[in-house]
């Protein structure tokens, strides 16, 4: 079956990761029509905006998408290309996957954990008032007015907004993941205890959807103490289902748990769209030095294949690569024990070791 796929370049070390996973994808024997798509400091400069009306086009048409990295431009408009991209698209799930593989030197050998992480709103909405602007005094005034509460005149004000729709289709979607991956059990992780409003709408929202799950285990952890215990036990770990905010933090947390962001892959998901790209940023001062762990973003194709329905395919390439880091010789600096060891390889090496353990 053909696929039709958007592939998205990117910025900095975009470029060559995106080539590299291009050439493994091509290799598994999945038929692929690629149709290249600009955004972010490459789509500023050519276009005039880092996130072209075209690309935008390409996805909605194709409806999956690989991204590498992107750089949002300076003085651009946008806080971040990645999250304009999100909201555009009502992409509203952040799926990553975490786990151990052998060969890479982690604390723990065993972890395997998914998070799925709100991504429209929370903190991360960017709703915010700056400092001595009449918004921010009109904000200040009704806050006091309503609830007595004086906030200091020289204040900057950011909105921490949690919905009962958003929480409910997230939390949603982290039990039909869980059910249908043959996952045993779904985490809620909040603040409740303090933000008894906005989280304390999120767990409520979460302990009810649960009901509807009985063959899923459910539990919920606040935040400070899933850190502390995720830390030392992360095995008792299986899904965890987060808001916006506090699922960035928890992401790279488990990042590290197993090895790094240069074997951190995820998606954002949508109801009809989905996007697939690494959880790292584009590191300019890398860029066309061929150096860069493309891991992270092959292990994102695998999970696009999986979402494509080439099952076989994505257990093939995730088995090369498996054994890739296993070996442990053709991996670039990240993945070695000592990262100067002047033995690593650079990115299109690692495709090549990728695409010689394709079955």
């Amino acid at each position: 079956m053909k696929h039709d796929v958007t592939l998205i370049p990117g910025d900095g070390v975009g470029p060559e990761l995106a080539e590299a996973t291009r050439r493994v994808l091509d290799a598994t024997g999945v038929d692929i029509r690629w149709e290249v798509a600009i955004i972010g400091q490459q789509a500023q400069e050519l276009f005039g905006t880092p996130l072209p009306p075209a690309a935008v086009a390409s996805i909605r048409k194709n409806k999956v998408a690989l991204k590498a990295p992107v750089t949002t431009p300076i003085g651009s408009g946008f806080r971040s290309v990645n999250v304009a991209l999100r909201q555009q698209m009502d992409l509203y799930v952040c799926l990553r996957p975490y786990k151990t593989y052998p060969g890479i030197n982690t604390p723990y050998g065993d972890v395997d954990i998914v998070v799925v992480r709100e991504n429209t709103e929370d903190l991360y909405a960017g709703i915010e008032f700056a400092k001595d602007s009449p918004e921010a005094a009109s904000l200040m005034g009704l806050v006091q007015r309503t609830t007595g509460t004086r906030i200091k005149p020289d204040s900057a004000i950011s909105l921490k907004v949690i919905s009962q729709q958003a929480s409910e289709r997230i939390v949603r979607f982290a039990f039909d993941y869980a059910r249908s991956h043959g996952r045993k059990k779904v985490t809620a992780v909040h603040k409740a205890n303090i933000l008894k409003f906005s989280d304390g709408l999120f767990l409520d929202v979460a302990r009810e959807v649960a009901r509807d799950y009985s063959d899923i285990e459910f539990n919920d952890v606040v935040l400070d103490a899933a850190c502390m215990q995720l830390v030392r036990r992360p095995g008792q770990f299986d899904v965890l289902v987060l808001p916006n905010f506090y699922g960035d933090f928890i992401s790279d947390l488990c990042a590290g748990l197993t090895g790094g962001l240069g074997v951190a892959p995820g998606a954002n998901i949508g109801d009809d769209i989905a996007t697939f790209e690494a959880t790292h940023g584009s590191a300019p001062k890398y860029a066309g030095q061929n150096k860069v762990n493309p891991m992270a973003l092959m292990l994102s194709a695998v999970m696009m294949l999986r979402h494509l329905g080439e099952t076989d395919s994505a257990d093939n390439m995730e088995n090369a690569i498996a054994e890739v880091i296993a070996e442990g010789k053709n991996v670039t600096y990240d993945l070695k024990p000592d990262p100067r060891d002047s033995s690593a390889v650079g990115t299109s090496q690692v495709a090549d070791a990728v695409i010689a353990r394709l079955k």
